[in-house]
């Protein structure tokens, strides 16, 4: 094994270690037997040096490695998954779940907690009275199996040094790294144990990836790490300059799923669940083109299918899918415009955390989320507003908690005399 103060060394003068060197470093220190302070110098040698495409692999592959992987197999199915890089409103694996099963396609995702301004899908479902987000292995793979559709958490024996890596590169300001961001989430994406993937990832105010160019670079840099490990993937470039539909909280999301799965969702979060579906149709083992597979998934929507499989599902993990069931917040409060226009702009992340600061995220991952309270967003980016009109709704637990979040809300738009250009959901898509 190579020495970690080696390694460390050679990183920082730019050299590149072997798939060996790195696979040893990395589960090295999932044992243990590598100090967290030295990780810590390798990973800020890595922000300043880079990885080549080799290391990044050696390291998705010593990740993947370094713990348990689910093995689909015995559904005897090309298995199916979606990730998105996170954003504020993002809900959309929720709702397509449902519609990529009722076309006849098992999908089976492994997901995560919501930290800062954006949301987490497994919190999103914990709103569902009774859902129940830890599944056994063999209880995941029998669901997959018998309903065509699971979302659980993440077993602690998945890809542990990835849990250990990122959470020493939280507190040492070496996360926004390309190559360790792509490691992390395909390390996870490959061990959960899917044939296909549809990666989303986000761009703009509301992302971490805030240019489309850092979003590409990410988007490649995970594309060829799948291929690599033979899954196949496609992934969107999808707009984060803007809350995705216009629910941000966690029980308000899923009625807002529930609008989509009924057909009266709102257009750029129907336009995302029908986009991915259609890619993740065309990637399983039907047979079809990306064209079918819209099709089938609209054919879903239209005929109550997917509602139905949502449903099935629901129900298959303990949860209650009905409405009148998912908890509500005693006080709402309107957000009026403060002039006549067109909304230009909305800061998207400030919206993620004034919906944070009613109670809906969570700043540590140890902090209780009011799954009740939320923001949505009556007015979108250029819709045309008249002075005192609703631009958005506070769903708060107290008035004074409300009337906060109106304040920031406030500050949040944009209102001006020109129509902003119009710009799509799917900004750009590699395969």
């Amino acid at each position: 094994m190579i020495a970690p103060a080696e390694a460390i060394h050679r990183k920082r003068d730019g050299a590149e270690l072997s798939a060996d060197e790195i696979g040893e470093l990395v589960l090295a220190y999932a044992r243990d037997d590598v100090p967290d302070y030295q990780m810590a110098a390798f990973c800020m040698a890595t922000y300043f040096q880079g990885l080549t495409p080799a290391e990044t692999h050696a390291l998705t592959d010593a990740m993947v490695r370094s713990g348990e992987t689910v093995d689909l197999s015995a559904l005897g199915r090309r298995v199916v998954d979606k990730h998105s890089t996170g954003g504020v409103g993002d809900k959309t694996s929720i709702a397509l779940g449902p519609v990529v099963a009722a076309c006849g396609v098992p999908f089976a995702k492994m997901s995560g907690r919501g930290l800062g301004h954006t949301g987490g899908t497994l919190d999103k479902l914990e709103s569902i009275p009774g859902f129940r987000i830890e599944l056994g292995g063999d209880e995941f793979v029998r669901q997959v199996q018998d309903v065509g559709l699971a979302i659980v958490g993440q077993t602690a024996d998945l890809v542990p040094a990835d849990k250990k890596l990122y959470a020493l590169r939280d507190v040492t300001a070496t996360v926004d790294i390309i190559p360790l961001i792509a490691s992390s989430i395909m390390s996870k994406k490959i061990a959960g144990g899917a044939d296909a993937i549809v990666l989303d990832v986000k761009v703009g105010d509301g992302a971490f990836m805030k240019t489309p160019e850092e979003a590409r670079e990410l988007a490649r840099t995970m594309v060829d790490l799948g291929r690599l490990a033979g899954r196949r993937v496609v992934c969107e470039l999808t707009d984060m300059d803007q809350p995705l539909g216009r629910a941000v909280g966690n029980a308000l999301e899923i009625h807002e799923v529930l609008d989509t799965l009924e057909g009266s969702g709102p257009p750029d979060l129907v336009e995302l669940v029908l986009g991915a579906a259609a890619h993740l149709l065309a990637l399983s083992d039907l047979g079809v083109d990306d064209a079918e597979g819209r099709r089938r998934a609209e054919d879903a929507l239209a005929s109550g299918a997917a509602r139905e499989r949502y449903d099935r599902w629901v129900r298959a993990q303990s949860g209650d899918p009905g409405r009148e069931t998912l908890p509500r917040a005693p006080v709402t409060a309107p957000v009026p415009a403060s002039g006549t226009g067109f909304v230009q702009a909305i800061a998207t992340t400030a919206v993620g955390l004034a919906a944070l600061h009613l109670g809906a995220g969570r700043l540590r991952k140890e902090d209780t989320i009011d799954h009740a309270v939320g923001v949505v967003c009556l007015a979108k980016r250029g819709d045309r507003v008249e002075a005192g009109q609703p631009l958005a709704e506070v769903h708060a637990r107290d008035e004074s908690s409300a009337a906060r979040a109106v304040e920031e809300l406030t500050r949040c738009y944009r209102i001006g005399d020109e129509e902003p250009e119009r710009r799509p959901i799917v900004l750009d898509v590699l395969s």
